[in-house]
């Protein structure tokens, strides 16, 4: 009986911990909904409250849509981040299978290598590549957005770990009926892989939609900004920033983040959990 009762006070401070940590981690939303409903002189109001007196969303949101062009920020968002996990996941694919199923000399230091990658930040890099893509000629192009980020290592790290766990009698069954081993990569793993890849499409365009370092400096034209760079049009140094609309904008711009989260969650943790990542 004591047993039970330690047992059932340690799940009641796990859950009050758990919900002070989700609030903790959601008031940040909370604070720009809040400000993205509300008209200027209660955002500038010495007064902190989260609900707004003069519901001043749609107005808001007007203006945001209004001053920088929005939707055509999205379109480049949706173009970028899907170019760059199509192209990440044709070459994550083959080379993961490669490390987990193939034997050849090597493998052990090539995946060293893959592990030493993910170390390594993007900022560090970004001399170079630039300077690369400057002599290519395609700066300022949707090119400069993708082709750096084609090659994901954490994306092999992640697919290598979930195709260990594929049983190798599945693989020596494609081969014995023939199949290549490209043709097992595309035809056999990449739809045992579902979970994974979807765990993995998660981490790529999260990251890449919210990017705003790379896209600053490579590119110079308006039309092909992406939706974090939107939040540069509400920046105004003489009158001060319009936050309302900025919050709105914010909002516009995480929207899709959210529903992608929504729809996938699922097979995201099924990958997560497949791929024995703790």
């Amino acid at each position: 009986m004591m047993v039970q009762r330690k047992i059932s006070l340690w799940a009641v401070i796990r859950h009050i911990l758990l919900v002070a940590g989700a609030l903790v981690m959601l008031l940040p939303f909370v604070w720009m909904i809040s400000t993205a409903s509300k008209p200027p002189s209660e955002v500038f109001s010495s007064e902190l409250h989260l609900i707004p007196r003069h519901f001043a969303l749609w107005d808001n949101l007007q203006t945001a849509f209004a001053k920088a062009n929005l939707w055509r920020f999205l379109l480049n968002g949706v173009i970028v981040t899907v170019s760059i996990f199509a192209l990440q996941v044709l070459v994550a694919l083959p080379a993961a299978y490669a490390l987990a199923k193939l034997r050849f000399i090597g493998r052990n230091a090539l995946f060293a290598l893959v592990l030493f990658g993910i170390l390594i930040p993007p900022q560090a890099t970004a001399i170079p590549v630039f300077l690369l893509l400057h002599k290519l000629g395609v700066l300022d192009s949707y090119a400069a957005l993708v082709l750096p980020f084609t090659i994901s290592v954490f994306g092999i790290f992640l697919m290598r770990q979930f195709f260990r766990n594929v049983p190798d009698d599945l693989v020596d069954a494609a081969r014995m009926d023939g199949i290549s081993e490209f043709g097992i990569v595309w035809r056999v793993m990449l739809p045992a892989a579902i979970p994974a890849v979807t765990a993995f499409g998660i981490f790529s365009v999260v990251a890449h939609w919210n990017d705003y370092f790379w896209p600053l400096i490579v590119l110079n034209s308006e039309h092909l900004r992406t939706p974090p760079l939107a939040v540069a049009h509400f920046r105004n140094a003489e009158a001060g920033t319009n936050y309302g609309p900025l919050m709105a904008a914010a909002m516009v711009i995480i929207a899709p983040l959210l529903v992608a989260f929504l729809l996938a969650q699922r097979r995201f943790v099924e990958g997560i959990a497949l791929t024995g990542i703790k």
